[in-house]
């Protein structure tokens, strides 16, 4: 079982380096988590590097002002990796090719703007979807319409043979106390009707990838070992993890705040349930970033 642990501070010495979801640890989607970000502050003054890393879809540098927004203040954190520049690197590297179908909500069209890093970037014209080549998905157009309303149009694109490349692979996310779907949740509907859905956020090596790439240009060299995951995503933050072997610390107080009884802290067994039933592992627990 996970070993529950009542502040950052108790284990933090261990590990050089901090990967931090954001959504449900150190912002609830309307404002900062103000235990958090002092966790972050004072962890990043004794010397280690926080990455944000996080399944938004959104550029690095959109991320960096939703957090002015939210009033996560700049020295809680030292870079940021997003699923959304890891799935951008993909599309214009042609990954679903030359023309796409856009599934999101207005105001992500960002997500084509070029990326100066990838070297002669493909021509994507978005099209309807009968002359698209794939898919690029955001996020569902109606995050509290239910994701089978996309059933129609998966359909054809599945009969059309046509990837769809998932920008975000979380299913829920908390605004508030309002909980809404995600783009993993119109992508898990597609793989289930039989279509391939690509994906680079966690759980999934490429965003991890990524996230170490950020480190090194924080010319830092940090081995996996010195590295803790934080993360309230069970089949997110802590099954990336597992997969790459790092440590994590999972965030009871999160999206699993129902299921584990946590208001200050979990209650052992209920978390312990809960985490057998996830077949999840993570190495400590906490009800909230602290």
């Amino acid at each position: 079982m996970a070993q529950i642990i009542s502040a950052l501070s108790e284990i933090s010495d261990r590990y050089d380096a901090l990967f931090v979801d954001l959504w449900g640890c150190v912002h609830n989607g309307v404002h900062a988590l103000p235990e958090a970000v002092a966790a972050l502050q004072a962890y990043r003054a004794k010397g280690g590097k926080v990455v944000m890393l996080t399944n938004s879809p959104r550029p690095r540098a959109g991320v960096q002002k939703q957090l002015t927004q939210f009033g996560v203040p700049d020295d809680a954190w030292d870079t940021i990796a997003t699923s959304g520049d890891s799935a951008r690197a993909a599309m214009f590297r042609g990954a679903v090719g030359d023309k796409v179908y856009f599934i999101g909500q207005p105001g992500e069209e960002k997500f084509f703007e070029p990326i100066g890093v990838i070297k002669a970037p493909i021509d994507l014209k978005m099209v309807p979807l009968t002359e698209a080549t794939g898919i690029v998905l955001t996020g569902p157009r109606d995050p509290m319409a239910d994701p089978d309303v996309m059933r129609p149009e998966f359909l054809m694109a599945k009969q059309l043979g046509l990837k769809l490349l998932c920008a975000n692979p979380d299913i829920v996310v908390d605004r508030g106390d309002v909980r809404q779907w995600c783009a993993g949740a119109l992508a898990k509907l597609y793989t289930e009707m039989g279509g391939e859905s690509l994906y680079f956020g966690k759980p999934h090596p490429p965003i991890y990838d990524l996230a170490r790439r950020r480190l090194a240009e924080l010319e830092v060299d940090v081995p996996d070992s010195a590295i803790l995951a934080i993360g309230d995503g069970v089949l997110t933050d802590i099954a990336g993890a597992m997969g790459e072997d790092i440590d994590s610390l999972f965030i009871s107080g999160g999206l699993a705040a129902s299921e584990t009884k946590t208001t200050d802290q979990p209650d052992p067994d209920l978390l312990e349930r809960y985490l057998e039933k996830e077949k999840s592992a993570p190495t400590f627990a906490i009800g909230q970033l602290r």
